[in-house]
C-alpha cells in the first residue's frame, strides 16, 4: 500500500490508488469526462494508473494563483471552485467544477502556472493527471489532442458568459441575466447548485448585495425561492432588466 502524502497545502491530502477498486473509480471517473469519454478501456485503464487522488475537506485549497502547475484535474467527488483576487482586493469566482468536469488543462500547452486559486466548496476529491505523465500518454495517442482543444474551448464559453454577466452595471440585471441562462426551455425552475455566497462573487457583488436583488425579484413577483429552487415566474420581466444597458 502506498503511504499518502501531504502535498504543499496542509489540508490536501494526495495518494497514489492503492488497489483495483481505486484504479476501477478512477477509470470510470475518467470515462464519464467528455475529454476522455472516448478512450478504449485499455488506454484508460493505462491512464488511470498514471493518476493520484487529491482529498480536500471544504475549503481546502487545492492550489494557489501562480503556483507551478503540476498537470491538470478532474473532479472526481464533491466541487471546486476557481477564483482569483480583483485589482480592488476582492474574490472573483471565475468558474465552477462538479463531478467529471477537468478543469486546468491549459497548464499542457502555454501555462507553467496556474492563473487562478482553486479551493473545494465542500468535501471533495479530485484526480491529478500530471503534466509530465500526461504529455508522454498523450503521444501515444494524438487525437486526445481534439478533445483538449474541445474541453479547453467550453472553458472558454464559460468565461465569455461571465464577462457578459458583468458587463451590466446594475446587480439586478446581471442576476436577470444569470437567472434567465440557466433555464432551460421547458423548465421555469432554476437549481441553484451552489450557495449564494458564491453565486454573489460569481457575479462580483457582497452577499448583502445579492440578498437585496433576490429581495426585490421576490417583491415584483418576478420569482418565488425555495431554499436553492428557485421558480421564474415572469421571464419577459426578468428580460426587461436587460435592456437597462
Amino acid at each position: 500500500m502506498h503511504a499518502p502524502t501531504i502535498t504543499s497545502h496542509s489540508t490536501a491530502i494526495e495518494e497514489k490508488p492503492s488497489n483495483q477498486a481505486a484504479l476501477t473509480a478512477i477509470s470510470h471517473s475518467l470515462r464519464q469526462t467528455e475529454l476522455f469519454k472516448r478512450l478504449d478501456s485499455p488506454s484508460l485503464s493505462k491512464l488511470a494508473q498514471l493518476c493520484r487522488i487529491v482529498k480536500l475537506p471544504k475549503n481546502g485549497i487545492l492550489f494557489h494563483e501562480g503556483e507551478v502547475a503540476q498537470g491538470f484535474y478532474i473532479v472526481h467527488t464533491g466541487s471546486i471552485s476557481l477564483s482569483r483576487i480583483s485589482i480592488e482586493g476582492k474574490e472573483q469566482v471565475i468558474s465552477l467544477f462538479r463531478p467529471h468536469d477537468c478543469f486546468a488543462e491549459a497548464t499542457l500547452s502555454t501555462l507553467e502556472t496556474y492563473p487562478a486559486t482553486a479551493s473545494a466548496l465542500e468535501p471533495t476529491q479530485v484526480i491529478l493527471v500530471s503534466k509530465r505523465s500526461f504529455r508522454s500518454f498523450i503521444a501515444e495517442r494524438p487525437d486526445l489532442a481534439m478533445s483538449m482543444l474541445a474541453s479547453m474551448s467550453l472553458h472558454l464559453k464559460h468565461l465569455v458568459q461571465m464577462i457578459e454577466d458583468l458587463k451590466f452595471k446594475q446587480i439586478e440585471c446581471r442576476l436577470a441575466n444569470w437567472l434567465l441562462r440557466q433555464l432551460e426551455s421547458e423548465s421555469d425552475i432554476v437549481n441553484l447548485p451552489f450557495s449564494k455566497k458564491v453565486l454573489a462573487s460569481r457575479l462580483g457583488v457582497t452577499s448583502e448585495t445579492l440578498s437585496r436583488a433576490f429581495a426585490r425579484f421576490r417583491k415584483e413577483g418576478l420569482i418565488t425561492v425555495n431554499t436553492r429552487d428557485i421558480l421564474i415566474e415572469d421571464r419577459e420581466g426578468l428580460s426587461a432588466y436587460l435592456r437597462e444597458l
